[in-house]
This record gives C-alpha cells, structure tokens and sequence, in this order.
C-alpha cells in the first residue's frame, strides 16, 4: 500500500471518528432536554425531519386560510366577520413564523414553495375537504383548531429552537381561535331548529376527519419513532388522538350535539372513551390528493403565486433599493 492510499485511509477513518463524537454530543443533548441551534452541529437525517416537519406545518397554516376565506364575504354578522378576517391574518402569520424557522436549516421558502406546488411537500389533510355551510367555520374552529393545539403545544418543547419558539405565540393564538369556533357553534346549537340541525352537520362531516389529523395508527406511523427519540415529537399518535377524544365528547355534550360515532362509549376501567374505527382508507386517499377539494386548494395556492409575483419582485426591488442606500 503507497503512502497516499494509506493517507487517505487515515483521513476517512478521522472523519468517522469525528462524526461519530459529533453524533454522540447530540444525541446526549437531545436526551438532556437542551435546544439544538442553527449553528449547531446536527445529523442531516434530523436536519432533513425538522424541514420536512416545519414545512408542512407552514404549509397547513398556508392552505388553511382557504376554506375560512370561502365564507369571509358570507359571514352572517360585521362582528363574525371580523373576527374571521382576524383569524385568517393570524394563520398567515403562522405560516410565516414557520417558513422562517425552516429556512434557519438551509432550505430557501421558493424551495419549499416550490415542493408544494409539485405534489412532493404535503399539508394538513383536513384542509382537503369542503366548507358548505356556516357552521364549518365554526367546527373548524372547535374541532380542527381544538385538535392542532393537543398537536403543537407539546412542540413548544421540541428540540429543536427556532421551531420551538415560534409555537410559543402559534399556540396562543391557535387558542384563541377555539374558543371562538366553540362560541359559534354554540350560539348555532342554542339556536333555530334550522341552526342546530347544520351545527350537528357540521360535526357529523367534520368529527372523523378531525381525529384523522393525528396522523396514522401508531403502528403504521413510519417518521414517529425517530421524532420521538429526537424529542421533535413529544406524545405519541394514538396518545394524542385519544387525548382530544376525552376532552372533546363532553364538550359536544355541553352543546346538546351527538358525536357521530355509534361505538363510543366511556370506559371506566380506562378512564378514557372508546371510539370506533376510523376508516384509514379515506385517510391515505386524501394524502394521495384524493380528498373532496385537494385539486382546487393546490391550484389556488399555484394561481395565487403566479399571479401576485410581481408583490415579490417589487418587495425585492424595494429592499435592494434600500439596501444600496444604506451602503
């Protein structure tokens, strides 16, 4: 063996040794419950979780201002469209909050931006389906916005810094939200025969999909073990599914509404309900692209881009302008 084969030995076996203490510091950091930084040494398979993670999670705040606006021009009050124009500024903010937090790990947002339009980034699978009456804005408030803070507030906690520290306000907000989607459905419950009847709709068409937000059954859940152990995730799938269960059925109760769900039931030795099976198949087609209204949400967001580039590029323009000013 030359002396040049035998360098290079050297060296490759160097930078295994180095990566592997690299490896080791993190992996103890993560288990001591500490953040991990932008600047910080970490592993690309977590590097490539958190973007795929944080993205979509952008990506849903994105998508989900769209079956709101749907009835922003119908609101049935000036106070209850109001407070749904509020609403969606405050969703598009998360948005914005979570693209910046991705993009602290190396990935630009046309990237990322650029993924969903093209299929290969995903987004909250309940934003596929339709808004058909009123009381939808109210059951997404309740149901999909009660069902994402079990979701993100353990992520106020997650390892990784600037993700956690963008759930602080996301959470807060997304409270907020809740409360108003329960007080309109609500006011549609303790309302006409007319209003009960399209708040108990609402929920019949909305219940599954919300449970369904919690991701597949924890034994076909691919990406969770490894969150887990990286401390992204905090509470398991089913954990957190079975979570919004027991605190929600006594809510719809309060409301005079009627879970549609014929196999739940309160199981005391649990101290939890049982809940029938959900049907993972329309699960899995919605994130094929499958669901009611996935084409129409995909090509608002692609006719959105296209057509307001030129806010971009003046922006640009305006910081550039800006920026040589200043040197």
């Amino acid at each position: 063996m030359d002396t040049v084969e035998l360098s290079k030995q050297n060296d490759i076996a160097a930078i295994a040794a180095d990566d592997a203490g690299r490896h080791a510091a993190f992996e103890a950091r993560v288990a001591a419950d500490e953040f991990i930084e932008p600047k910080d040494w970490m592993p690309e398979a977590y590097r490539k979780t958190l973007i795929r993670q944080i993205s979509q999670h952008a990506h849903s705040e994105i998508v989900g201002m769209l079956p709101e606006g749907n009835w922003l021009t119908r609101a049935p009050s000036l106070r209850r469209k109001a407070i749904l124009l509020a609403k969606i500024q405050d969703e598009c903010g998360h948005g914005l909050y979570l693209y910046a937090a991705a993009e602290t790990l190396g990935v630009s947002r046309d990237e990322m931006t650029e993924a969903l339009h093209a299929g290969r980034a995903k987004y909250s699978t309940i934003f596929n389906y339709p808004t058909l009456t009123w009381a939808d804005i109210g059951a997404i408030g309740w149901l999909v916005d009660g069902a994402a803070i079990l979701n993100q507030v353990p992520l106020q906690r997650t390892s990784y810094g600037p993700y956690a520290r963008a759930m602080v306000r996301i959470c807060k907000e997304e409270s907020f939200h809740q409360r108003q989607g329960y007080e309109s459905m609500m006011q549609l419950a303790n309302g006409t025969p007319a209003q009960q009847r399209m708040a108990q709709d609402a929920l019949d068409r909305w219940w599954w999909p919300s449970l369904m937000m919690f991701g597949p059954p924890d034994d076909n859940s691919p990406n969770s073990a490894q969150s887990m152990r990286w401390r992204i995730k905090r509470d398991t799938n089913d954990k957190l599914r079975q979570k919004f269960i027991d605190v929600t059925v006594p809510q719809a109760q309060a409301l005079g509404l009627t879970i549609p769900d014929p196999d739940l039931k309160w199981n005391p030795a649990r101290e939890s309900y049982d809940y029938g099976a959900i049907d993972w198949a329309e699960f899995y087609a919605v994130v094929r692209g499958e669901g009611p209204v996935a084409k129409d949400r995909i090509k608002a967001r692609i006719d959105a881009w296209e057509s307001q580039s030129w806010v971009r590029e003046a922006a640009m323009a305006h910081e550039a302008k800006r920026q040589n000013k200043a040197a």
